[in-house]
């Protein structure tokens, strides 16, 4: 999709497109990384991960989201989730395997199954307010054209927001365990979960799933690249001559800033958490007074809007008219699901101050049909 090129040179352009947090890295965490400097820490590192950094992750995630890791050899360090989810895919598919993907879904998904060699078994999450169900997944196996290896899943979800009870994981892992598929379970914004606590598909259904997370959302650090694969050991094992040869290994100081933001940094989403759901609530009140449809996000900081009847049903068009004429920009559903062509994906990571002169502009532009000077 060419939308990011046409609309890339419009001046004063506010972005609400990126899943990129607007807050500057913990003051505590960023101290860690100059004395990481001053150390030299500056050579090859331990390619599945530093032990300090490993422990240091196993107890953090069992702590805060109950999933009960044994050792640190069932972690492997990774560069970012992008990484961890080519790493995935190439360790446990074979050419043609096919893995359910839940749609509407992020975009490079589909790029990492295509270069492991897999097929797409695309999930509509749409006719069940955008979640999987026992009921969708039991379709979509019978129904696939090749066999069925894996699922992914990512919750709170991007772009849509929606999360998961308790209850309807244990239905959704009952209905896995059954059919002995791998779970891949991206938990990326576990930590931004705005109601209730988190639970994990690992916890559940740890001899299936594989899972993915990292500090990018939860602690700001997304040019720090330090994502997570949690799983049994012996994968890990395997997973770690794929990883070795994508990328040998995180860069030393990634991974010191790493270990302390899981030590002394802790406490960093919980103010994160705080200011993301009032932006949300803001958001998605004004969306509505403005004729959009949007899903309730229960978690990570994005809003999936059906675009107001008057502006037709192509959201793209909406998208680059918004962007021209209104000087804000919003992506196009259709960039995760050719379902979603009425939608478009809000984010509201930024700041505060950009969200707020972006609702002034979307709303001149919709109520008032003023185009933005």
């Amino acid at each position: 999709m060419d939308f990011q090129a046409k609309i890339r040179d419009i001046e004063d352009l506010i972005q609400l497109t990126f899943g990129e947090p607007g807050f500057a890295v913990d003051d505590r965490i960023k101290a860690v990384a100059k004395v990481s400097i001053g150390h030299d820490r500056s050579h090859y590192a331990n390619s599945q991960g530093e032990t300090n950094l490993r422990r240091a992750a196993v107890s953090y995630f069992n702590r805060h989201f109950d999933i009960h890791l044994d050792g640190i050899d069932q972690v492997l360090v990774t560069q970012g989730v992008s990484e961890g989810i080519n790493v995935v895919f190439m360790t446990i598919l074979e050419h043609g395997d096919g893995v359910i993907i839940p749609e509407p879904s992020y975009s490079p998904y589909s790029t990492s199954l295509a270069l492991a060699g897999g097929v797409k078994v695309a999930l509509d999450t749409a006719p069940d307010n955008f979640k999987i169900t026992p009921a969708s997944i039991e379709r979509a196996i019978d129904q696939a054209t090749v066999p069925v290896k894996a699922i992914l899943i990512n919750y709170p979800n991007n772009p849509t927001g929606v999360t998961y009870s308790e209850s309807e994981l244990s239905a959704i892992a009952a209905t896995l365990k059954k059919h002995r598929i791998w779970v891949i379970s991206d938990e990326i914004y576990a930590a931004l979960t705005y109601s209730g606590q988190h639970s994990s598909l690992y916890r559940m259904l740890p001899e299936q799933t594989i899972l993915l997370t990292g500090l990018s959302k939860s602690h700001a650090m997304t040019g720090y690249r330090i994502g997570f694969i949690f799983g049994d050991a012996a994968l890990i094992k395997k997973m770690l001559t794929v990883h070795e040869a994508l990328a040998f290994a995180v860069s030393t100081l990634s991974q010191d800033a790493a270990f302390a933001a899981l030590t002394v940094g802790e406490d960093v989403p919980e103010y994160a958490l705080k200011a993301y759901r009032k932006r949300r609530d803001r958001l998605v009140k004004q969306l509505k007074l403005l004729g959009f449809e949007p899903v309730n996000p229960q978690g990570a900081f994005y809003v999936f809007a059906k675009i107001p009847a008057a502006f037709g049903n192509d959201g793209y068009d909406f998208a680059v008219r918004l962007a021209n004429q209104a000087k804000v920009a919003v992506l196009p559903g259709e960039a995760f699901s050719k379902n979603a062509k009425n939608y478009v994906r809000i984010s509201y990571a930024s700041s505060d101050a950009d969200l707020d002169e972006a609702l002034q502009r979307m709303t001149n532009y919709i109520q008032e049909g003023v185009d933005y000077v």
